[in-house]
């Protein structure tokens, strides 16, 4: 049902897609046709999918980085006091900073390989994951806590079988939200400097008006961005089976 419906909604995107085609009779060189983009597609399926493969092992290694980054923060946040006066000002002023002004300086000091796209990927996944995992984590039922330490139970007890299952469903939306920004992260440098990539793809594009191949690249950056959304919500949703949506 839940596939039914989402291809029923690409389907009507893509009518009123045509539709403001036809109706504002754009050239092709500013808003093609969703048949001329497929064509196009179709014609440099090759060339597409080689650059979504880069593209996409950027996101997969910033999203493994920024959530594990972003969990151990969480832990210490919780746990050192000490450490949370001075790591949760820096944690603040990571986003204080837009992280595409940091693109350049990270392209500059990383390279124009992957590392430097991973590295803006897992900086934008990092603040979701580590801020709705800290909130989970402070927000555990003081009662299980008391009744834990009245049963004799050791921290490293409470905090694996109470703190953390109760912060799991903070943590899953933490990961919900770096999944659906993950791609910024990945694409952005690619645009400031990069040799493969679909955001690469997109600029060189465009820089040539190939405005259909600028199309197909983005449309396939998108439907790879909802795929892994939706991948990663099914996952969790499995894996936190006790926790039903009400």
């Amino acid at each position: 049902m839940r596939a039914l419906r989402l291809t029923a909604i690409c389907g009507l995107l893509v009518l009123v897609w045509q539709a403001v085609v036809w109706l504002a009779e754009t050239p092709h060189y500013i808003l093609p046709g969703p048949a001329r983009v497929g064509a196009t597609w179709w014609e440099h399926a090759g060339l597409i999918l080689g650059h979504a493969q880069t593209t996409l092992l950027e996101i997969a290694l910033g999203l493994a980085l920024g959530t594990l980054l972003g969990v151990v923060s969480a832990l210490v946040l919780t746990y050192v006091r000490p450490a949370r006066l001075w790591l949760l000002p820096v944690l603040v002023a990571s986003q204080a900073v837009p992280v595409f002004a940091l693109a350049p300086i990270l392209v500059l000091w990383l390279g124009y390989g992957i590392a430097s796209k991973v590295a803006m990927a897992t900086l934008i996944i990092y603040f979701p994951v580590a801020a709705n995992f800290f909130d989970g984590l402070r927000r555990t039922e003081p009662g299980w806590l008391d009744l834990a330490r009245a049963m004799g139970a050791s921290p490293w007890s409470a905090l694996w079988r109470i703190r953390v299952p109760a912060a799991l469903p903070a943590l899953a939306s933490g990961v919900r939200v770096a999944a659906a920004v993950a791609p910024i992260g990945a694409v952005v440098g690619e645009w400031v400097g990069s040799s493969a990539g679909l955001g690469f793809l997109m600029l060189h594009a465009n820089a040539r008006m190939q405005i259909d191949l600028m199309f197909a690249a983005l449309l396939t950056l998108a439907v790879f961005a909802v795929a892994i959304y939706f991948i990663l919500d099914h996952v969790l949703r499995r894996a936190l089976h006790w926790q039903p949506d009400t």
